[in-house]
């Protein structure tokens, strides 16, 4: 049975319920992958999403039920670069908790992310899947929503 999920952009008294699902979905990641990839605090996390926020850095989006229950959220960034024509998007995070993945959820966040990149004037929306093959459902969700696989890896360096 499918439930009434709202959409809407994220204001900062979510921060609270946005921060909690970022360690959800870290923690999903980390247990996929046998490895502690990521530094998680709660306080912190909230704390950077205000800001990010009330700077104008991010956009997020979250999916709540009828009773106001968070099921799932979206983040986007703003980026330039030559190869991509202009201003493109960038999929920071989408998460979907397991009990709400079968109910279109991140099929209308990414339609709402779609909807607000075209309103900027993006040229393309980019995302990096965790990594495969533990989420190779992740890759398959992406693909039927139009992504195509570009190659390569996605690298970091700590600074």
């Amino acid at each position: 049975m499918t439930m009434d999920i709202t959409i809407t952009p994220v204001v900062i008294n979510d921060a609270d319920d946005i921060a909690i699902m970022v360690g959800e979905l870290l923690a999903e990641i980390m247990a996929a992958i046998g490895s502690q990839a990521f530094n998680f605090s709660l306080d912190d996390t909230r704390s950077r999403l205000k800001a990010f926020l009330g700077q104008g850095q991010y956009v997020a989006f979250i999916a709540k039920t009828e009773a106001l229950y968070p099921v799932g959220f979206i983040t986007l960034t703003e980026n330039h670069a030559l190869y991509a024509e202009g201003s493109f998007g960038i999929i920071p995070e989408l998460f979907v908790r397991p009990g709400f993945r079968s109910q279109r959820v991140g099929f209308r966040l990414l339609g709402q992310a779609k909807a607000f990149g075209r309103a900027q004037g993006w040229k393309r929306l980019e995302v990096t899947t965790p990594p495969l093959p533990p989420f190779d459902k992740t890759l398959a969700f992406y693909g039927r929503e139009g992504f195509a696989v570009t190659g390569g890896r996605k690298l970091k360096v700590l600074l």
